[in-house]
């Protein structure tokens, strides 16, 4: 079994996974992102057969006919749902190998900061479910800081911030370790949550998780714009039961999304505090490094500046950071080594 096990080894194309709660992406080692999908299944209620996954299954959330459910097996950046995590996953991994079944890949999953060992282990078992040769575990906010291009061997402090769909992460990294971190399961998905619960009690109005992630697209903001944006919104009328459009603009989402984001700040704003001095002084001079998809609500970067007075940096594409940082480490068996989390 050792001799298949290393034959099919060397075959083998290495992954890097980021399996996010909106998103799962994955870096194939030479190649580069080959997959970036909504982290969606959709089965059949009484079967349990898969009929879509990813993008297709996104396009069916909150449309489905009875016999058929959308799910997202992912929640507050953990497994939610184990059996549909490891389809998803498997059907990602065979995916990104042009559909070979018999490629068995060392893989590495990103996971959030505060995750817990039992938490831990539901990805490692998915993985090794889904395909996987060997598992890795890196931490979101090292692969981010590594994606980002930090020097994060050196024995100086740096500080990420990455804002995805069910978790923010905050760390202080130095020499290759995070010194504090701070997770907070507030982010991108509790962004849609606030508008729609802010949309149904102003206006009586209700709206699904799409719409609302439109809406935070078009119009959603931390900090006033310049000039005043409206939205179309389509929903259904609470009291009336019939499908109604009304027209909302920045200012009214800014207010429905004031506490979620006051929730981002705070959590950097108690990080900064447990930060060692020696750090902190590392921390004034390079700033605050933003990433995740969070990170492109307008005017993160301006509030998170205007309540820490530190300089803020934002990287070229956000949604591509963390795995693009693991991806880096698929590459440097050495870095990766020092960064992964104990198998327990």
């Amino acid at each position: 079994m050792g001799l298949i096990n290393s034959i099919l080894g060397w075959f083998s194309n290495d992954l890097a996974i980021d399996l996010g709660t909106a998103n799962t992406l994955v870096y194939l080692r030479g190649k580069g992102i080959v997959i970036n999908e909504p982290s969606v299944v959709a089965i059949e209620r009484k079967s349990g057969k898969v009929v879509a996954i990813g993008s297709d299954a996104k396009r069916m959330l909150g449309r489905t006919p009875g016999n058929i459910i959308a799910l997202r097996p992912m929640k507050d950046g953990v497994i939610a749902d184990f059996e549909i995590a490891e389809q998803m996953l498997s059907n990602f991994i065979r995916k990104a190998h042009n559909r070979n079944t018999f490629v068995r890949p060392r893989v590495i999953v990103c996971v959030p900061s505060e995750i817990t060992q039992v938490e831990q282990r539901a990805v490692r078992d998915s993985a090794e479910l889904a395909g996987a040769r060997e598992v890795y575990l890196i931490e979101e906010p090292i692969a981010a800081a590594i994606g980002a291009g930090l020097p994060i061997s050196e024995p100086s402090g740096n500080m990420v911030v990455d804002i995805g769909g069910g978790t923010t992460d905050v760390a202080v990294i130095s020499l290759a370790g995070i010194v504090y971190s701070e997770s907070v399961k507030v982010a991108g998905d509790k962004m849609d949550d606030a508008i729609v619960s802010y949309i149904k009690r102003k206006y009586n109005l209700l709206i699904g998780d799409h719409m609302a992630e439109l809406i935070k697209l078009g119009v959603g903001s931390a900090y006033p714009l310049d000039e005043k944006k409206t939205f179309m919104l389509k929903g259904r009328d609470l009291i009336s039961g019939i499908p109604k459009t009304l027209i909302i603009d920045d200012g009214e989402i800014r207010e429905a999304l004031a506490e979620t984001v006051s929730a981002i700040v705070n959590a950097i704003k108690v990080a900064l505090e447990n930060t060692p001095p020696e750090l902190a002084g590392d921390i004034i001079d390079k700033g605050i490094v933003l990433t995740g998809g969070g990170s492109l609500l307008r005017g993160m970067d301006v509030r998170i500046r205007e309540e820490t007075n530190l300089p803020i940096i934002t990287v070229d594409d956000p949604l591509t950071t963390v795995v693009l940082g693991t991806g880096k480490a698929l590459e440097q068996l050495d870095l990766l080594r020092k960064i992964s989390m104990a198998s327990r």
